[in-house]
């Protein structure tokens, strides 16, 4: 059902989340005790735990995310990032049974163009000739009123 493309953007996506740290955590964080940093005078010191390339891959989810929409933002979250059913995000988000997979391949879509790994919309359409198609008869010709002004 998904081209090779789209599956590539969900994963990269996915990269991008896991290495941005924005997954949940299920433990505490217990990085603030080993590294000495912060105490109850101070900030605690998270210059350690932030590096760079963990901020850049931060800014890379928000900029994707933030491509195909806060519509269909949620569905990729989900499903990419989280690792959860489609059944469970339909459920979540409240959609009709087996809408789910529509709506995550229009998100993945968009995702891939988002990424460079399609054309544009635009450019795809333009590639095809345009038909433009009418209800009149082969030498039906619009009549346009000057009077009408």
């Amino acid at each position: 059902m998904l081209s090779e493309a789209e599956f590539d953007a969900g994963e990269k996506l996915r990269a991008d989340f896991w290495f941005a740290q924005m997954t949940p955590r299920v433990t505490a964080n217990w990085s603030q005790l080993l590294s000495g940093g912060g105490g109850s005078k101070g900030a605690p010191d998270i210059g350690p735990d932030i590096r760079d390339s963990v901020i850049a891959a931060h800014e890379r989810v928000k900029r994707a995310l933030a491509a195909v929409g806060p519509d269909l933002a949620g569905v990729l979250i989900d499903v990419c990032c989280h690792l959860k059913g489609l059944e469970v995000s339909e459920k979540a988000s409240g959609w009709p049974q087996r809408s789910g997979k529509i709506i995550l391949q229009i998100a993945l879509r968009q995702l891939a163009r988002h990424y460079g790994m399609l054309p544009e919309a635009a450019q795809a359409n333009d590639q095809r000739p345009v038909r433009v198609r009418h209800w009149g008869t082969s030498d039906y010709r619009p009549e346009i009123d000057p009077g009408a002004r």
